[in-house]
């Protein structure tokens, strides 16, 4: 039987510390994996869920968007993965009657771990102006209040459009076609607060924003760079392809400043070595690289490549521009500069750059760690120069993968969620659908803050998605928030974004990945560019569920009705049969050929990829670039720590779905920073003693601003020195809004300066390491 929510918040007191694993997954993975699926699905209804998750006839994976091979696995999951499918499936209700008990203040009191396990949302719920409790409110009448708030706008432009990286295909285009047609590319969107670097980096120097290689790539690789990711916990599904690299003879090289047991070693549940023979070592070498220091690491992999003459000419000279520019800078580099940017001595990182000389097929995969950064953009651009110097993209084992975090935050992208679409784009929307989509660009989600904070914005809709916790500078947005007129989310389960709304808010409950929706299927696009098909299976939680496309395609129908330069379609039709929706988007987006047909016979439609497919790139002269890059790294003043937030392992994104990080070894809690051991001396603290983080930013106008985040445990862990780690999104609130990426925008949440203060209250109790 499932059980039932919990009461309380966590109890940051009871914290228990114990050391960090040194091995991945195995069956401690299964154990856990099914205790949580147990609690919330019962385990009758676990079995059933768990056997349809990425399957061919069943529903993908609401979790990351890791590739599935064409041959699957009868548990084609993670732990995660499970994790994720029993949040959306679970048996718990959040209906009518639990909103008219707590007031919004009381919902606002409690942390995100308690608001995401209350269960579904089963009702439509509206929150009136000034009142302190949401009311039902029936469907027709929510959707008309939205449409007659759309209507009413001054300007288009004062309405923001969000979207998560979970809303599919389907219901993403349709998303766009409404925005566009309201008049505006307002179209803030997750990958604006993550991967924008990769996309910013990749298009200008190799034609497109997203990564050149195929699950098959992984698998024939000599050598696998994995910098700045934790796939243990943010992508397992990954350690599989990695450990089937490892025995066609790839080298793995693991890059981080944080010692990762995923990376260390991989128990497969699904092989017999794996349960019963201590699993696969993966890392061939860990490099502990400072926080920053990856755009150092690479430009001396490639001044290696350059001086010892490892240079594939051919394909430099048919294929790229830039390179004697490139190679010149490289020459001038200097070594104590690449040293005291990475923190590696240059015995260690000539070793690094060897094993890339010596390889035959180099592919490099990053994530967060790599894109959160002032200077991200041009460390992802040298990541791509290193690869250029040895002709390691369109070749057979080598390019680049950028590692996506959310099921279809790539193909929400691929079908135009974008505050930038290019012109092409634009023009194919306006000739399917007979009307003038908007030119000028619109907000991405810094900016959307930005307009909301300065009271620009009256309508504020969420396609899925936590905004308000995602964020960075969470005081600024939660401020932000209560000032727009309308705040309307359209979710599947209770979070804070629920309870810090403008004035007046709705919550429209929507179906989830594992809910049938009658006999429509969805589609999604994974990190490697593939296409294919999603169907629930289990009754949904409530009648009163609409499907995001049924909630877009009604709000079409009531905001364009009869009026003249709005997009022209049937909603009525598009909402009965999602392959008419599909049939537009094959007539809109290039690479959709033939959409319905592949589908239908269950398989899945590879986009095409200039870079990958036949060496074309579709940059400003047609050739792969090489750039040149100042070295850039973050400078840590003297009794300051630089801090990253991350994920623990029960946790996905905003959604924590336990209180435990077995593999950092934290148990019952959250509020941990992660230093190490000698700086914690240095600075004149203790291990296990309760600070507040001060983060310290100077603004444009010369005015140092500080924010503060309260009552956290010192962890001694081996970080490099001055650097520090510390879960979001308890620790989003020190990431200042206006400390981004150079040229993405990307909040640098990999990048902040705090200090630790002592707290003048007395220490709450925590247990010792065991």
């Amino acid at each position: 039987m499932a059980t039932k929510p919990p009461r309380n918040d966590i109890d940051e007191t009871r914290i228990r510390v114990t050391r960090p694993k040194k091995v991945a997954v195995g069956v401690p993975a299964v154990v856990h994996a099914l205790q949580i699926a147990t609690e919330q699905m019962g385990l009758v209804r676990s079995v059933q869920t768990l056997v349809q998750v990425n399957q061919k006839d069943g529903f993908d994976c609401p979790g990351c968007a890791w590739p599935e091979e064409d041959k699957r696995h009868v548990a084609e999951f993670c732990e995660n993965g499970a994790k994720a499918v029993a949040e959306e499936a679970t048996l718990r209700r959040v209906g009518p009657e639990f909103f008219a008990e707590p007031s919004l203040a009381d919902l606002a009191g409690h942390d995100e771990w308690w608001l995401g396990q209350q269960g579904r949302l089963t009702h439509p719920m509206l929150l009136d102006d000034g009142a302190t409790h949401y009311r039902p409110i029936a469907w027709d009448d929510a959707l008309r209040l939205v449409a007659q708030a759309l209507r009413d706008l001054d300007d288009p432009d004062d309405a923001v459009f969000y979207t998560s990286g979970r809303t599919s295909n389907e219901a993403a285009f349709l998303y766009q076609l409404l925005v566009r047609g309201v008049g505006t590319n307002n179209l803030p969107d997750c990958s604006n607060m993550c991967h924008e670097s990769s996309g910013s980096a990749l298009t200008e120097t190799i034609g497109i924003g997203k990564g050149t290689v195929s699950i098959d790539d992984i698998h024939d690789a000599e050598l696998i760079i994995v910098a700045g990711q934790n796939p243990g916990t943010n992508h397992p599904r990954m350690l599989s392809a990695l450990e089937k690299a490892k025995r066609n003879g790839a080298r793995i090289i693991a890059v981080n400043p944080l010692p990762e047991a995923g990376l260390v070693r991989f128990e497969n549940p699904q092989t017999v070595r794996g349960v019963a023979f201590g699993g696969s070592k993966l890392a061939d070498e860990f490099v502990q690289i400072r926080l920053g220091g990856d755009q150092a690491l690479f430009q001396a992999i490639g001044k290696h490549l350059v001086e010892n003459g490892a240079v594939d000419h051919d394909f430099v000279r048919a294929h790229t521009s830039g390179f004697e520019a490139y190679a010149q800078a490289m020459r001038d580099a200097a070594w104590p500069d690449l040293v005291a940017a990475t923190g590696i001595p240059e015995s260690g990182l000539r070793r690094v750059a060897e094993a890339v000389r010596t390889s035959k097929a180099t592919i490099v995969c990053w994530a967060m760690g790599l894109t959160q950064h002032k200077h991200s953009v041009p460390m992802i651009r040298e990541i791509v120069n290193a690869l250029l110097v040895q002709g390691n993209i369109g070749r057979r084992g080598a390019g680049v993968c950028p590692v996506r975090g959310h099921s279809n935050v790539q193909g929400d992208r691929t079908v135009g969620i974008y505050e930038k679409p290019s012109p092409a784009f634009l023009d194919a929307l306006d000739a399917e659908f007979a009307f003038s989509a908007p030119r000028a660009h619109g907000f991405d989600t810094v900016q959307a803050i930005r307009a909301m904070r300065d009271g620009r914005v009256r309508f504020f809709l969420g396609m899925g998605g936590n905004f308000v916790s995602a964020t960075p500078d969470t005081a600024v947005v939660e401020a932000a928030m209560r000032q727009v007129d309308l705040t309307v989310q359209v979710s599947t389960k209770l979070n804070r974004s629920h309870v810090v709304t403008g004035r007046r808010a709705l919550i429209l409950p929507t179906l989830g990945r594992t809910d049938r929706d009658r006999e429509q299927r969805v589609t999604v696009e994974d990190s490697m560019g593939a296409v294919h098909a999603s169907r629930g299976r289990l009754a949904p939680p409530s009648d009163e569920l609409l499907s995001e496309v049924a909630i877009v395609a009604r709000l079409c129908a009531l905001v364009f009705g009869e009026r003249t330069g709005s997009p022209q379609a049937d909603w009525a039709e598009l909402e009965r049969d999602y392959a008419g929706i599909r049939r537009h988007i094959a007539r809109v987006v290039p690479g959709f050929d033939d959409f319905e047909e592949r589908i239908d016979r269950g398989r899945t439609l590879s986009l095409p990829n200039g870079p990958r497919d036949e060496r074309r790139f579709a940059t400003v002269d047609g050739r792969a670039r090489f750039t040149v890059n100042p070295l850039g790294y973050p400078r840590i003043p003297h009794g300051r720590l630089l801090l990253q937030t991350l994920r623990s392992h029960d946790q996905y994104n905003t959604t924590v779905y336990g209180k435990d990080d077995r593999y950092r070894g934290i148990h019952g809690g959250r509020r941990v920073v992660f230093v190490n051991a000698k700086d914690i001396v240095a600075l004149g603290f203790a291990d296990g003693e309760i600070v507040d983080l001060v983060s310290e930013w100077q603004s444009v106008d010369g005015m140092r601003e500080e924010r503060r985040a309260e009552a956290f445990r010192i962890v001694a862990y081996p970080t490099p020195r001055g650097n520090a780690a510390a879960y979001y999104p308890e620790t989003n609130v020190l990431v200042p809004l206006d400390s981004v990426a150079d040229v993405s925008g990307t909040p640098t949440s990999k990048s902040v300066v705090v200090r630790l203060e002592h707290r003048l209250e007395e220490p709450r109790r925590t247990e010792p390491v065991s």
